[in-house]
């Protein structure tokens, strides 16, 4: 199977556009297939894809319980073709990225702040009644569940273990996950978002 250029008719092999993949054709436009929209039963869980340039929101995505996969240093193929693969919407900052890719579900963020950047994926996916705070490990980005403070000896510090029971453990990385300071800033700032919205 072929795919003819828009413009001049030239053919190219489909086996190039894998996963929405676009180039250019000698003429000078682009050639791609159609983008393939992909549809969400209204219960299904969004699932995101950050590129390099929004670790910072990935994480804060993770705090506030949504899935949201992240690697420093992944190639664009890389990250579209695991979207495509895992029905994940990609976030980008990378504004030629929908041109590059023909996918339905790319997500320009056009805030350049993290917090802005935040309040723009939260109000564009109407979020903000599926936050679930700290059930989503920030480093892995697995679930964590509840874990005894006697199973997690040499995890956590001493002082937390003798007072706070049970605790939140990750099930991918093992890190383990204890209320204190750091989660009432993180709950302050979700509150002053969510309040905006």
């Amino acid at each position: 199977m072929s795919i003819p250029c828009a413009r001049c008719g030239r053919e190219y092999d489909h086996t190039l556009f894998e996963f929405g993949r676009t180039l250019w054709c000698t003429c000078g436009s682009r050639v791609g297939l159609e983008p393939r929209v992909r549809r969400l039963a209204a219960d299904a869980e969004l699932r995101f894809s950050a590129d390099a340039m929004l670790g910072k929101l990935a994480h804060w995505l993770r705090l506030l319980g949504f899935d949201c996969a992240y690697e420093t240093d992944i190639a664009d193929a890389e990250l579209v073709r695991h979207a495509v693969e895992q029905d994940r919407v990609v976030l980008t900052r990378d504004r030629a990225l929908p041109d590059e890719w023909r996918v339905s579900d790319i997500c320009i963020v056009r805030a350049e702040r993290t917090f802005e950047q935040l309040g723009e994926v939260l109000r564009r996916f109407d979020l903000s009644g599926a936050v679930r705070l700290f059930t989503r490990c920030s480093e892995c980005n697995r679930r964590l569940t509840a874990a005894p403070a006697a199973d997690l000896s040499g995890r956590a510090p001493a002082r937390i273990l003798a007072t706070q029971d049970p605790l939140q453990a990750c099930t991918g990385c093992g890190r383990v996950y204890w209320s204190g300071s750091h989660t009432r800033h993180i709950q302050r700032v979700v509150e002053q978002l969510l309040a905006t919205e």
